[in-house]
């Protein structure tokens, strides 16, 4: 892994001309060509910037932020890694249909799993990903069963009696209580680096996950585990969930894409539903409020200009789309998306192209290209798509992508037009029975060489640690998980051993409150 060279000219940042949020077909060339040249971007507060200043002076990067020149907010920007930061599979990962709109998790709800085989495919990932050059690092699974739930839910005893209650008396809520999913990273938060942020500080904000009962009770612990990776307050923000209500559910950076060119970076956040309006989706419900994404954006205190709040498809949500990034990914100047990933997407398009300048590239499949229901099925968009040592990109996409001719022609065609230089297919299947692919497994998180020397604990994946995570996985783990073992309280002492060495192994302590 090689830090960037400073490069010896950066052009300034340009801001983006006021746009309408929905332009007619006919006028979107017009748009384009008349977007005329960069110009400064849309300014500011400048109460709201100076009190940013005032309260955390930027530490990351050279210069305050508001006196910042534009040469030098594309130098911080150019000298980030982006470090994939990948949810470890937990012990207790199982197939109980936990997810309506997911097809994968309805569709292989009552199957038995293998955890073990699905920590060690999420492993040979991460490997994959520290092989091409590319900085990887591990969050630990989260303490499940959650007994703390199940007494919160009134069943009373010792562990044994309460998971016994629970299987005979309401199952639902035991499954809901043992599921993994912390194992997909992309939902714990959403990140900004400091070179985006008006204060200098990288931001990250816990997503609450309200929208389902088992992936709402990580939101505690995630924020337990990034304020013990990101403990220096010069660098970091961790800031505290959103309230967990239905008018912010929030499903973090599974949502959120961030594109940049030398104009300067956008961030892109999908929604799916707007508070006191109608329901947009008739068949599966819509997770990401607007108001959540408004309110992450200015807790981290993005300026506007670089923030575009826009609305998934509904038809792409009922199709099984339940969050951005099963119909879309991007990476720096690159985005591909799928027609129904977005409302008015061509729109969306032209806004980004007059922000980002000449350097964006789009790639968009057709539904006659790709259907949806092929999209959905074999996850193309769910794949990483990495930027290597030498600039290019490469997509690690998953095996299904490869065995369905739709899905793979499409990345083909991306790699024939773009910068991307080839894609690897890996073999996550244990988690995408559960509508999981390679992005929803990690989070990205962009850092300079100082911030990555200020994170705690030994959480960046290397030659020892992925010793020591294998081997606890291959001695700790199952490799097979039926429904009704969730009740048996000797697993419940197997995932608090794993657990245990886990956190040791990353130098994180006792993070969890078990462990204390």
């Amino acid at each position: 892994m090689a830090w960037p060279p400073v490069p010896d000219d950066v052009p300034p940042l340009g801001g983006s001309p006021a746009l309408p949020k929905s332009v007619p077909e006919s006028e979107l060339l017009k748009i384009v060509v008349s977007a005329g040249p960069p110009h400064a971007p849309v300014a500011t507060s400048a109460t709201s910037a100076n009190d940013a200043q005032k309260a955390h002076p930027p530490r990351s990067c050279p210069a305050t932020i508001a006196g910042q020149s534009n040469i030098e907010k594309a130098l911080c920007s150019s000298r980030m890694l982006e470090h994939q930061f990948d949810g470890l599979v937990g012990p207790t990962h199982h197939y109980a249909g936990l997810s309506p709109g997911n097809l994968a998790s309805q569709s292989h709800a009552g199957e038995a799993s293998n955890p073990r085989a699905a920590a060690l495919e999420g492993l040979a990932k991460m490997r994959r990903v520290r092989e091409l050059g590319v900085a990887q690092a591990v969050l630990p699974p989260q303490p499940r069963p959650s007994s703390s739930l199940l007494r919160r839910l009134g069943f009373t005893g010792d562990d044994q009696a309460v998971l016994e209650r629970a299987l005979r008396d309401a199952p639902e809520l035991l499954h809901a209580a043992s599921s993994a999913s912390s194992m997909w990273a992309a939902n714990a938060a959403t990140v900004v680096p400091a070179s985006d942020a008006l204060d200098g500080r990288m931001h990250l904000v816990p997503a609450n996950l309200v929208s389902l009962l088992h992936r709402s009770i990580e939101a505690e612990s995630t924020a337990q585990v990034l304020r013990r990776i990101f403990s220096s307050a010069e660098h970091f923000v961790v800031h505290a969930p959103l309230p967990a209500c239905d008018a912010l559910a929030d499903e973090g950076a599974a949502n959120h894409t961030r594109l940049f060119t030398e104009r300067g970076a956008v961030h892109v956040f999908g929604w799916g539903r707007r508070a006191g309006e109608a329901a947009p989706t008739r068949k599966f419900p819509a997770r990401q409020a607007y108001a959540a994404s408004c309110a992450v954006a200015r807790a981290c205190t993005l300026a506007p200009e670089r923030s575009l709040l826009w609305q998934q498809a509904p038809s792409g949500i009922d199709a099984g789309a339940f969050h951005t990034d099963v119909l879309a990914v991007g990476n720096g100047t690159l985005l591909l998306l799928h027609e129904q990933a977005f409302e008015n997407y061509a729109t969306l398009l032209v806004r980004l192209r007059a922000s980002l300048g000449d350097g964006f590239r789009s790639i968009v499949a057709t539904e006659a290209e790709l259907p949806l229901a092929d999209a959905v099925a074999a996850y193309p968009f769910n794949s990483q798509l990495l930027t290597l040592p030498s600039g290019r990109m490469r997509l690690l996409a998953p095996f299904e992508s490869q065995n369905n001719a739709a899905a793979r022609r499409f990345l083909e065609r991306v790699v024939d037009e773009s910068d991307v230089e080839g894609v690897d297919y890996l073999d996550v299947n244990g988690s995408m029975r559960n509508g999981g692919g390679p992005a929803c497994l990690r989070l990205r998180v962009p850092l300079s060489e100082r911030e990555q020397g200020a994170l705690a604990g030994t959480v960046l994946f290397d030659e020892r640690l992925e010793r020591e995570l294998t081997r606890i996985v291959s001695q700790r783990y199952r490799d097979r998980l039926a429904l009704d073992d969730i009740a048996d309280p000797a697993l419940l002492v197997e995932a608090h051993t794993a657990l245990d060495e886990i956190t040791q192994a990353l130098g994180l302590g006792g993070v969890f409150d078990f462990q204390r």
